[in-house]
């Protein structure tokens, strides 16, 4: 298949990988993109070891914490310079409060935000403010302690990246502690046991197929993936962080130390996964694709 210039240029904003190797490896795996990342990782050409969310929408996460329960939102519009207004503020943090009541994002549109439903709210700042604006999200978390954090605020409550925890035991200094180390950590999963089954065998095979480049025996491989197994697990799971407030201790440590254990978190950033259209893309990029 054809492989185009918005192809090469995506993989290359994912992996950092060279222009040309970039398009090697959509050639080599008829242009699917997750294959082509796994292709660079196996010849040690992507500098990226996996693909992130790229931050492309606007708009605003907030939180709010009523006693045992926490709830995050993300509230989009088309530019940055309305998350900035205070109008903008306003209502998304009153749709912060309303989500403490509801389940999902459908009721939450429904639910009743000063005489209105969110939903037409949010329709009338759109005619005011000028911008399309939507709630994209909303995710919450139960404890017997819980805690939230942002990063970036805005305003109280509110910023680019906000984060929730929840404990049994424990209390809200530490609490609070973990949801920093989230917000700079971005673990994939609480525990191994919660990490996607498909995420765990596929990047075994990578780390099967990297080593299988160096030319070592079977046996040999076969011992150097248990290591990196626990690498990876260790690096993409709360739990087995390294807690960055004591470097000595992972996560999981640290928690015990506190009299607490970590039954759930959230960590919500805004314009995560959703990606801009590029609209123009740079001439050695095409030439590249050209050939």
């Amino acid at each position: 298949m054809a492989i185009t210039a918005a192809q090469v240029k995506e993989l290359r904003e994912i992996t950092a990988a060279g222009m040309m190797d970039a398009k090697k490896a959509l050639v080599a795996t008829d242009g699917d993109m997750e294959a082509a990342i796994d292709w660079l990782r196996t010849k040690g050409l992507a500098k990226a070891a996996k693909k992130s969310g790229r931050t492309a929408a606007e708009g605003l996460v907030a939180v709010a914490v009523d006693g045992g329960k926490g709830v995050a939102v993300e509230v989009n519009s088309e530019t940055d310079f309305v998350s900035k207004n205070a109008e903008f503020q306003e209502m998304v943090g009153g749709i912060a409060a309303a989500a403490l009541n509801v389940s999902d994002v459908d009721a939450l549109n429904a639910a009743d935000l000063g005489g209105k439903t969110v939903a037409d709210t949010i329709t009338d700042k759109i005619a005011t403010i000028g911008e399309n604006m939507s709630v994209r999200r909303m995710a919450s978390v139960e404890g017997d302690v819980v805690t939230s954090y942002i990063h970036n605020a805005a305003n109280p409550g509110m910023g680019q990246i906000g984060v929730l925890v929840a404990l049994k035991g424990g209390d809200e200094a530490f609490g609070k502690q973990v949801a920093m180390h989230i917000a700079a950590a971005n673990p994939q999963s609480l525990s191994e046991a919660d990490l996607d089954a498909a995420v765990v065998e596929k990047e075994r095979q990578v780390q099967i197929d990297i080593a299988r480049e160096s030319g070592k025996p079977e046996q040999v491989i076969e011992k150097m993936i248990v290591g990196r197994m626990k690498k990876f697990l260790a690096e993409v799971t709360l739990l087995g962080q390294q807690f960055v407030m004591n470097t000595d201790l992972t996560v999981e440590q640290a928690a015990k130390e506190a009299g607490a254990e970590i039954v759930g978190y959230v960590r919500m950033q805004v314009g995560e996964g959703i990606e801009k259209k590029e609209e123009d893309f740079a001439a050695e990029v095409a030439k590249a694709v050209q050939g």
